[in-house]
């Protein structure tokens, strides 16, 4: 695991307790004019410690900022780099960056909706899919599902869609699947 990776795994498992999560969404809901110690303690009905304590820690995380005299605000930037380094975790992500048109079919590294229709989009899908399947050979059925379900949740439906538009080629029983074209070897062509 990287360093950002790890880091925003700490974010997370920061925010998984109750009051620091608490104390993070009331002072998002205050925005720019934040709060003060006293003021959160106040409007969560909890101990002046325990906000406190909860404040410290959101600073620390960088999802926070105090000004040291008790006022702080939050600062969700900080939410917003831990979820970019889980981002970068994910196996799709490399080659995603190079299919900047297709971004918005994805979240999280996983694809969330198919191209409305069987346009260029799809055949870019179709070709950044088969890059990261990086298939050498013939697989059968379950080896590619397990593949494709690390980027997607509607295996059948993708594994179709590579197949009618010949990036992936099965077998008359529907058991193995080979590379149906060659998939271009660098960066995809400006489309």
């Amino acid at each position: 695991m990287s360093i950002q990776a790890a880091r925003a795994a700490d974010v997370l498992t920061q925010l998984s307790a109750e009051v620091r999560l608490l104390t993070l969404a009331e002072l998002v809901r205050r925005g720019r004019d934040g709060a003060s110690v006293g003021e959160l303690r106040y409007a969560m009905d909890l101990p002046l410690a325990k906000v406190g304590d909860a404040c410290a820690r959101l600073v620390a995380l960088g999802l926070a900022t105090g000004s040291g005299n008790g006022f702080y605000r939050a600062r969700l930037e900080g939410l917003r780099e831990a979820a970019a380094a889980v981002d970068r975790q994910q196996p799709i992500a490399a080659l995603l960056a190079e299919y900047p048109q297709l971004r918005g079919n994805f979240s999280h590294g996983r694809l969330t909706s198919m191209p409305p229709t069987l346009g260029e989009r799809y055949g870019l899908l179709g070709e950044l899919l088969m890059r990261f399947l990086a298939l050498d050979g013939l697989y059968d059925e379950d080896e590619i599902n397990r593949r494709l379900a690390e980027v997607t949740g509607d295996v059948a439906a993708v594994r179709r869609m590579l197949v009618d538009t010949g990036w992936l080629e099965r077998d008359r029983a529907g058991t193995t699947y080979g590379p149906g074209r060659a998939v271009p070897q660098g960066a995809p062509a400006a489309r």
